[in-house]
């Protein structure tokens, strides 16, 4: 998944033809995979792992599917061994890009990370030259139809979110602490409250605004190649005005 104008990408990927749902599907996969191996096959003793069968019932995987990938991720003691790995780079004019894959293999994903950037005229850049601009926080989308605003905003406070925001048109936007996230998820879900999205992200301290169509269109072209990468688990950046451009 890509952002920041996170609810328009949410819409496409719900929107998503089979192919796409089939990546989506396989990277979930492998999420559950390496959230068994690293803290058991049991949710409810296994934080990270109730985070991502959140996340995949919330991109429409049907519990059929999560029920397989559970028991083939528990069994599979002799599966590959993902690594996890955060790549950070430049687009466009300066637009700030943060990575974050599961690899088995290193060498192939930076190779591959490296020529996205380079394709987009921009560069990968060392660890810790664009992170620095980003604040990683836990975020929880809600839509708004038949939500009302006052209740939960108390609600979600209450939780011990840090922050409540209501700028788009369609959606709540629940800011926490990552460490909160999930039980602050949890508590919403209790309430009634139908989740769209809750995730740790990266929120940019500043954006950056594309005006030239060439630069848009590279920097569209480049998100597009790492959501394709079935080794990217999310992509995030500070490109201001995303949701004006248009093929």
């Amino acid at each position: 998944m890509s952002g920041h104008n996170k609810w328009s990408t949410i819409k496409r990927k719900k929107g998503a033809n089979d192919a796409a749902r089939a990546k989506i599907f396989t990277k979930i996969g492998r999420e559950l995979a390496v959230a068994v191996k690293n803290g058991g096959p049991d949710p409810n003793n296994n934080a990270k792992l109730r985070d991502v069968i959140a996340k995949a019932k919330q991109n429409n995987v049907p519990n059929d599917n999560i029920e397989r990938m559970l028991k083939k991720a528990a069994g599979d003691t002799d599966g590959a061994n993902y690594e996890e790995i955060v790549y950070e780079g430049y687009g466009p004019s300066g637009v700030a890009v943060v990575v974050e894959a599961l690899t088995d293999n290193r060498n192939r994903t930076a190779g591959e990370v490296r020529h996205y950037f380079d394709k987009a005229g921009g560069n990968m850049g060392n660890p810790g030259s664009v992170t620095f601009m980003f604040s990683k926080q836990g975020v929880i989308i809600i839509e708004k139809e038949d939500v009302d605003e006052d209740t939960l905003m108390e609600d979600a406070l209450e939780a011990g979110a840090a922050d409540f925001l209501t700028d788009e048109e369609d959606i709540f936007e629940i800011r926490t602490e990552t460490s909160d996230l999930g039980a602050i998820r949890d508590e919403l879900e209790g309430k009634g409250y139908n989740i769209v999205s809750s995730e740790a992200a990266y929120i940019p301290a500043t954006y950056t605004r594309l005006d030239n169509p060439d630069d848009m269109k590279k920097m569209a072209k480049m998100i597009e190649m790492f959501e394709e990468n079935e080794d990217v688990q999310n992509i995030w950046h500070n490109w201001e005005n995303e949701d004006e451009y248009e093929e």
